[in-house]
């Protein structure tokens, strides 16, 4: 019997370690559980992303472990607090790898900490699932054992870059970010996009995202004839910080950019709610609804599970949840496979991935490519139509 995805994440008689393979593959020795490392942001600033992304992998571990396991080898999840601090995730990358001795790690979820960590998991050859966009993280031949499940930068500042110009129409852009690792990163390459295809960047900044007050800053931007301000940061306290000043403001400008623009937290941090209007986050087809409020099938599908199991979405961005679930399932299907947790074997199999169909979006792999997911699912989202962590797209799209 194929596994069936359904079967392995919600206990049907397809499950994994209940089903078998049509083809033959080594058993798995031993009976100790397959520990899969997590490099996450519990606490800090940019804490918004790990708790969809948990939720998912929490979700998905459970499912596996409750139909038997891989082969009746149970999933352990070994989970680190970076707190979004690079030093704090080479810490706990180092402990994952020598003294705990984990078969994979999944994260770290920013990049920051990820062009930290990234090359001491290369020099280990574990295998290693990421959801960060500085182009630099998938090198295959620098770091072959580096996968990435969602959009790169690039494909999210094209994305971000075509609604500016061509929906919105705006040529004048402010465009900042946090001052972390990624924030500085993907700044400079928008900057650099923006201006190569002909748009003004009026202010650049990156800005301390525990700053108290935005008033200087949002203050600078006017001033200097802003159109659109380009978002890039994880923080949502700082975002939130900036829609309420541009009310205070009375100032018309749309915001876009990074999906935690989106985030369910900043519900609960602007001042009104008409202070999230007019904001622009990315986001994905398999996550946004029609005019009707239909998500694709596959993503009905998965709301209605995780509402059965009680996993909150009016928080969170289900792309989070979705990507978390995806990536347990890809470990899992990769060790089911290639028959052992042998690094090795792990990363051969994700090399032979083709549209595998995961909850997020369809994951293509090949020894010379990692940067798995699609670019034509990347689309843009009205940041304050969240429901279930799904969005309706943003103005403009047919």
């Amino acid at each position: 019997m194929v596994i069936s995805r359904r079967g392995v994440l919600f206990g049907s008689a397809g499950a994994l370690g209940a089903a078998s393979f049509s083809f033959p593959a080594p058993a798995i020795a031993g009976s100790e559980p397959i520990r899969i490392g997590c490099l996450a942001a519990i606490t800090g600033p940019a804490s918004a992303p790990t708790q969809g992304f948990n939720r998912g992998v929490n979700f998905a571990v459970d499912a596996i472990n409750g139909a038997g396991g891989v082969k009746g080898r149970k999933i352990e999840l070994v989970m680190r607090d970076t707190q979004g601090d690079p030093s704090k995730a080479v810490n706990a990358t180092q402990e994952l790898i020598s003294q705990q001795k984990v078969h994979a790690i999944w994260g770290p979820l920013n990049s920051g900490e990820a062009l930290a960590t990234t090359p001491i998991m290369a020099r280990a050859k574990i295998p290693n699932i990421h959801p960060c966009v500085v182009e630099t993280l998938i090198d295959t031949s620098k770091f072959p054992n580096a996968f990435r499940m969602a959009p790169s930068n690039s494909q999210w500042d094209d994305a971000v870059r075509n609604y500016c110009l061509n929906i919105l129409k705006v040529r004048k852009l402010a465009v900042i970010g946090d001052t972390t690792g990624y924030g500085v990163t993907a700044v400079g390459a928008s900057v650099a996009a923006f201006k190569k295809d002909g748009a003004e960047v009026v202010y650049q900044a990156n800005i301390d995202a525990t700053q108290p007050d935005m008033t200087p800053d949002m203050l600078r931007m006017k001033n200097a004839g802003t159109e659109a301000i380009v978002v890039w940061t994880v923080s949502t306290g700082m975002e939130a910080l900036m829609f309420n000043v541009r009310a205070a403001m009375n100032w018309d400008v749309p915001f876009v950019g990074h999906p935690s623009l989106s985030s369910g937290e900043i519900a609960g941090l602007v001042e009104k709610p008409e202070n999230w209007k007019k904001v622009y986050a990315i986001g994905y087809k398999s996550c946004s609804y029609d005019g009707s409020g239909k998500l694709p099938p596959r993503s009905e599908e998965l709301v209605a599970r995780l509402t059965k199991g009680n996993i909150a979405l009016n928080d969170t961005l289900l792309w989070w949840v979705a990507g978390g679930i995806d990536v347990i399932e890809l470990f899992a299907k990769a060790i089911e496979v290639s028959g052992s947790t042998d690094a090795q074997g792990i990363i051969a199999h994700l090399n032979t991935l083709n549209k595998y169909p995961g909850y997020f979006g369809d994951y293509t792999f090949t020894p010379a490519q990692h940067n798995g997911y699609p670019t034509d699912e990347v689309v843009m989202s009205e940041a304050s139509t969240a429901k279930n962590g799904t969005f309706a797209l943003a103005p403009g799209y047919s």
